[in-house]
């Protein structure tokens, strides 16, 4: 008789996560259209039946992955927020407009981010994911930041900047108009 360890299964949720994992790869990479559901499974070591049991289509699929993009978002926000180093409006959105611009720089985050707003024009069920994850941040950084309409606007609006900056790898470009854009802001 052999001394083997009895192997351990996982789990449907674990098995949710590492697929959840492994797409938001495949779908920073090629994006909602290019990415097939064969590639997710392939990528995470599953049978494409399995994720299809885990997520009956690749819509439920992205969108899972982008409603978990928003909890890493918020996640973060809400970690700066806790540390900022004071409780005005301005130091706290600047403590997790920092926050945010350290998390994009896991350009695979920041991707699925652009992809799914990209998907939103035309794909109702990305959109209404789209709108309930920025509603839901919106109003955590009004309340956490105690910020104006505007402080409030301008945060977003600097984030959205920030992913242009980032998407077009604009530090390697050393020209007038993207010193316009880029001034003030902090990417890593």
């Amino acid at each position: 008789m052999r001394n083997e360890r009895p192997r351990l299964l996982s789990t449907a949720e674990e098995r949710r996560e590492t697929v959840l994992r492994t797409a938001i790869g495949a779908f920073a990479a090629r994006g909602y259209w290019g990415t097939t559901t064969t590639e997710v499974a392939k990528a995470a070591g599953i049978s494409q039946a399995y994720v299809y049991r885990l997520f009956p289509n690749k819509e439920l699929l992205f969108t899972a992955v982008v409603e978990h993009c928003f909890v890493l978002v918020r996640a973060s926000l809400e970690r700066a927020a806790a540390e900022a180093k004071g409780s005005s409006a301005e130091v706290v959105l600047e403590a997790m407009g920092d926050a945010y611009a350290r998390l994009i720089s896991d350009n695979d985050l920041m991707l699925i981010q652009l992809h799914a707003q990209a998907a939103a024009v035309s794909e109702p069920a990305v959109r209404e994911v789209v709108r309930q994850g920025y509603a839901r941040l919106v109003e955590y950084v009004r309340g956490a930041s105690g910020g104006t309409e505007g402080q409030v606007q301008e945060f977003f609006a600097r984030g959205m900047l920030c992913h242009l900056i980032v998407s077009m790898v604009a530090d390697e470009v050393d020209a007038p108009w993207i010193r316009t854009l880029s001034a003030g802001i902090t990417h890593y």
